[in-house]
């Protein structure tokens, strides 16, 4: 019953044995023998050792979420835009997960003031490939290492409206935030109307219903209407003491 919660029910392997869920899917994809899937380790290691050595390079950042599916003419697309082109000037390196969408506006807004654009991207079989807009990049495998890489550095996470995967980075900062993993940060919910009903959620059920999270917790993040009204509060909350560009 344990082994099925965790997902680490055994399955038959292609010679008729038992394997776990987690050697299935994230060691040996392939079914092949044991010793050959420990060695997949070293690339697990390999991902986090480049990504940590390519971002140490950029001491100010921002990291900006939102969806991968995001057309130029559309007015979050371009505020993403616009909002990384004023923090690039300001000598922002500005992160994404390199895709098209919300990731290739803020690598737009950045490169074409000429500032530092990165691209964290990711492989897969739909949607994804990197956006032409990035000064540095690097491609993971696994969603894992390159989730890491995207929180590392960065003074300041932006969210723009999108799907799974931004809920579930944003989720998961304010989770590290709230527990005290790392240190506050801005962290901007950009578009009012879009997360209005999630934060309306946040306090009538989670605060006062079911008191799963305190009314503090509310506080953890910044909703922002305007690019504007996001620059001058990423300007006025981030640390620029414990950074070498002031």
């Amino acid at each position: 019953m344990v082994k099925k919660f965790f997902g680490l029910e055994d399955k038959k392997n292609k010679k008729g044995g038992a394997q776990s869920r987690v050697v299935n899917e994230l060691l040996d994809p392939g079914g092949q023998d044991g010793a050959i899937q420990s060695w997949r380790v070293f690339r697990i290691m390999s991902e986090f050792v480049q990504g940590f050595e390519l971002l140490r390079n950029y001491d100010l950042a921002a990291t900006f979420w939102g969806s991968a599916r995001l057309t130029p003419d559309n007015e979050y697309y371009k505020a993403a835009e616009e909002l990384a082109a004023k923090l690039a000037t300001n000598g922002f390196a500005v992160i994404s997960g390199g895709g098209g969408g919300i990731m290739e506006a803020s690598n737009v807004g950045a490169f074409k003031v000429g500032g530092k654009s990165i691209g964290l991207n990711i492989e897969l079989p739909f949607e994804q490939k990197l956006n032409p807009y990035t000064t540095d990049s690097l491609t993971f495998k696994y969603f894992f290492s390159r989730k890491v890489m995207l929180t590392f550095s960065s003074e300041v996470y932006v969210y723009f409206p999108g799907g799974f995967g931004t809920l579930d980075e944003f989720f998961e900062i304010i989770t590290l935030i709230q527990t005290k993993k790392i240190e506050r940060i801005p962290v901007i919910l950009y578009g009012k109307e879009f997360w209005e009903p999630l934060l309306k959620w946040f306090e009538k059920d989670l605060v006062k219903k079911h008191k799963t999270i305190s009314k503090e917790d509310l506080d953890l993040f910044y909703v922002a209407d305007s690019v504007e009204e996001a620059y001058k509060y990423i300007l006025k909350n981030v640390d620029f003491k414990n950074t070498r560009q002031v």
